[in-house]
């Protein structure tokens, strides 16, 4: 039996799960969940907050974690 796509993103999601509960995720849906709470309270823009997730997926790397997109090529 062959692996369909479905099959092949269902397993990349649960990678991604996986990896973000073991905090390996630099910019976890918490992360930006917490950035776009921050938009909604007024606190900061849409830009700024959008900057902000462009800093944290550059520095991932620095500190010894990946990125959801890295995570999702690797599942």
């Amino acid at each position: 039996m062959r692996r369909t796509r479905f099959d092949a993103a269902l397993d990349k999601r649960a990678h991604i799960k996986k990896c973000e509960s073991d905090g390996n995720i630099a910019d976890s849906t918490e992360v930006r969940m917490a950035l776009m709470s921050r938009v909604k309270r007024g606190e900061i823009t849409l830009e700024q907050a959008q900057a902000e997730l462009k800093k944290i997926q550059r520095t991932a790397k620095k500190n010894g974690m990946k990125t959801r997109s890295q995570a999702w090529n690797e599942g």
